[in-house]
């Protein structure tokens, strides 16, 4: 909404700078999203009259002009505009004068005749951006007066951006009571006389859809004089509201609706035949428009009409046939109240808007809807004449406004403010709200013009406007703290991502719904059941929630490639989505947390001290093991959808499932055009976030003995499962027991490998002696021979 803010000064005055004046109406909901002057500065610029022009002795192109500035002595001025000639009225700077640009005028000689100021177009005086020629000025504009008062120059446009639940203040009246309301200044809103008929031609009309349009009044103007010039004081409003004067009975339309907020429409009386009617469009209608766009009219657009054709959109635009011209003599002037639901989205349905539509869509005042026509009808007679007929109004049931209560100690408390009845009545009273008071307790009745005032709520937010947000106090909020237990068994989330960002790995967020192909790919979910769709995705290629994080990783490394990165490590944390319909608190669903990590490319980064070495799923394995240290996991073998079916493993901890890790399934890396395959894990968030509670162990002052090993044993028995036959049998005096080599080849037989075991013997009492370490490693070969029919290698 833009306005001129000498127009609005004119209907309420507070003492204010423009400056002061733009704050608070910001403050007060109402933002105010540009503030420019109209004009840039410049000054010594008076009207002047031209006396004489004679064409310059020297110069094809410049006249010697003669101007009355207002001195009491012509002054002489050459002037090379095309358009100047005796008897104008137009702006003249004076020597001395500065324009805009930093532009300086002086006496000068031009072509030998000495020039005491220059003439100006509209541009000169940076009010307009092109000009062809003098800005000519009114014929009654005084000599000698400077422009910037003549033309009000000093004036200032606002620009609000308003929310579209304040439709009350697309006009100056509502602003001008907001302003009223918020400083208290007194508001001097326009009077708007009854105007009496004087002719009996009126024309009927009828509401065929009266819960569209539920109030319709129009009236009969003739003998009018469309080529009447509309006021200068009525143009510059307008175009300093964004407005294009066009002609004196459009322009008189639209300065109605800026002023008073209610759009009308005037249509070209000879051309109309029978009764006027709102009513719903007909089957296969069409309509040519104003802006001479021929539609085809749905059945659920308001339409008005005359007895035999289509006139106009209801609220939107009117029609090219029965649109008023510069020959129209005779007027039917419509003032009408559209329901908001009626219009609302209807002419971006069609690829355009109005202000019209902009202003019926959100609710426009419909007690002022006859007061709208009488003031239309009011300046019509002033500047173009005519004679007026009665109003006709059609009229249905309006939109109720049931009172709505507010409750003292309720605002007080949302607030945080002690405002009392009292005050809270004086600010009602500011925004002209009827109100009736029981006790403390407030029953509103919303105006007409407010369409935003349906709960309590909405009177607690009009209270907080008007006192002022910025004077609503922001004291530091106080209370008791308690620092909270962290148990030593728990450790807090942020410590497991900077444990993974300590070991080289960067977090990345992903969407929480995926491509359906990801969950084909990494968690072999195919069939419908399986899948959790989205019933209404943001993006066609996004339609389903994820069970696994591995497709958001894998497509992070994707870009990571195409870019160039050669060596990435990436973990994220996120929720997945798997059905259960014993689940809670989403019934139906468990959304786990869950921890993946993705590592690509060499082990080491580039340098000296690199070998070249490229991750493998040992690397992998070991981070996810130091991630959950102290704890001890066991590893198995494991055949998943996403990873190599011989590469892969889950992850055991005190027997439970907790994740898997493994290389990337082979078939992923060719269709995701990978050039190596990638190592992945997930597991659980929560298993990661429990943490051993320290035991006190004594530390032994001895030494410890250390034996290796090597025995031949079947190339099929798993190294977890020899560690778990060995447990319960392994002697008092070994305290670890580590593989360090395995081998298979020449030397061993067929079938078999050869495991290297290192042995670790300890007492905390005392130094071993070579006969007992000899018996526990005899033991211990006793017991790899028996369980496992292992034998020593020689």
């Amino acid at each position: 909404m833009k306005f001129s803010e000498s127009w609005l000064r004119t209907l309420v005055d507070p003492k204010l700078t423009s400056e002061e004046l733009s704050h608070l109406l910001t403050m007060a909901g109402l933002e105010v999203e540009e503030l420019d002057p109209v004009a840039p500065a410049f000054d010594s610029v008076v009207v002047a009259h031209v006396l004489e022009v004679v064409k310059h002795p020297d110069a094809d192109r410049l006249n010697v002009c003669k101007v009355d500035t207002g001195s009491g002595t012509p002054t002489t001025i050459v002037c090379g505009a095309p358009n100047v000639a005796v008897g104008l009225k137009v702006p003249c700077a004076l020597p001395g004068a500065q324009l805009p640009g930093d532009f300086t005028i002086k006496i000068a000689k031009v072509r030998g005749i000495e020039s005491s100021g220059m003439l100006c177009s509209a541009k000169e005086l940076g009010i307009a951006e092109e000009a062809a020629g003098l800005l000519i000025l009114p014929a009654d504009a005084p000599v000698g007066q400077s422009i910037r008062q003549y033309l009000d120059l000093d004036d200032n446009q606002f620009e609000l951006k308003l929310t579209p639940n304040r439709a009350d203040c697309l006009s100056l009246l509502g602003i001008a009571r907001e302003v009223g309301a918020i400083t208290g200044a007194t508001t001097s809103l326009p009077v708007v006389p009854e105007v009496p008929a004087t002719i009996a031609d009126l024309r009927a009309v009828v509401l065929d859809a009266p819960e569209a349009c539920p109030l319709y009044c129009g009236r009969v103007v003739k003998s009018v004089d469309a080529k009447a010039l509309t006021p200068e004081w009525m143009k510059r409003r307008l175009e300093r509201s964004g407005i294009r004067a066009i002609s004196a009975l459009v322009d008189i339309t639209n300065y109605v609706m800026l002023e008073l907020g209610q759009p009308l429409h005037a249509f070209d009386n000879t051309k109309l035949e029978g009764s006027v009617h709102a009513r719903l469009a007909k089957p296969e209608e069409k309509l040519l428009l104003l802006n001479e766009q021929t539609i085809a009219v749905d059945a659920d657009i308001l339409m008005i009409s005359d007895d035999v054709k289509p006139l106009a959109m209801a609220g939107i635009m009117g029609g090219e046939e029965s649109g008023i011209t510069l020959e129209t003599s005779e007027l039917f002037l419509e003032s009408a109240f559209f329901a908001p639901k009626a219009i609302a989205g209807r002419a971006r349905r069609y690829g355009f808007g109005s202000d019209a539509s902009h202003r019926f869509e959100r609710g426009v005042d419909f007690g002022g809807t006859r007061r709208a026509i009488e003031r239309a009808t009011q300046l019509i007679l002033e500047i173009c004449g005519g004679q007026a007929g009665p109003v006709v109004e059609a009229k249905a049931a309006l939109p109720a406004r049931p009172p709505v209560r507010l409750r003292t100690a309720r605002a007080e408390k949302v607030l945080g403010l002690p405002l009392g009845a009292e005050r809270i009545a004086g600010l009602f009273k500011g925004l002209a709200l009827s109100f009736e008071q029981q006790g403390d307790d407030f029953l509103v009745t919303p105006p007409s013009w407010r369409f935003d005032m349906e709960i309590e709520e909405d009177l607690i937010e009009e209270i907080a406007r008007l006192y002022g947000y910025d004077n609503i106090p922001s004291p530091a909020p106080r209370g008791r703290l308690k620092m909270q237990l962290q148990r030593e068994a728990q450790r807090p989330a942020f410590r497991v991502r900077q444990m993974l960002a300590d070991r080289g790995y960067q977090e990345v967020v992903n969407f929480a719904f995926v491509e359906e192909g990801w969950e084909a790919d990494f968690a072999a979910k195919t069939e419908e059941a399986d899948l959790i769709r989205l019933a209404n995705p943001i993006a066609s290629q996004m339609a389903v929630m994820r069970s696994t994080l591995f497709g958001g990783l894998i497509a992070n490394l994707v870009t990571n490639l195409k870019r160039k990165q050669n060596r990435v490590r990436l973990f994220e944390v996120g929720r997945t989505f798997h059905r259960d319909a014993a689940a809670q608190p989403v019934q139906g669903f468990h959304q786990p947390w869950k921890l993946s990590g993705l590592a690509f490319g060499g082990a080491l980064p580039d340098g000296w001290a690199s070998d070249g070495r490229k991750i493998d799923f040992f690397d992998v394995k070991g981070d996810i093991e130091a991630l959950l240290a102290p704890a001890a996991l066991r590893f198995e073998k494991l055949v998943h959808p996403a990873l190599h079916p011989g590469r892969a493993a889950r992850v055991l901890l005190d027997g439970r499932d907790i994740g898997c890790v493994g290389e990337l399934h082979p078939e992923w890396v060719q269709k995701y055009e990978l050039t190596a395959a990638p190592v992945l894990f997930e597991l659980e968030f929560e298993a990661l976030k429990g943490v051993v509670v320290p035991a006190y162990t004594e530390v032994s002052k001895f030494p410890a003995v250390v034996r290796d090993l090597a025995v031949v044993v079947d190339r099929d028995l798993a190294l977890q499962a020899l560690f778990d036959g060995l447990k319960n049998d392994l002697p008092a005096l070994v305290k670890d027991l580590q593989l360090f080599d395995v081998y298979a080849g020449k030397g061993v037989p067929e079938n078999k490998k050869s495991l290297a075991l290192r042995i670790v013997m300890q007492d905390t009492q005392r130094t071993l002696q070579d006969p007992e370490v000899d018996a526990a490693v005899q033991q211990l070969i006793a017991c790899l021979e028996k369980t496992f029919g292992a034998q020593l290698r020689a």
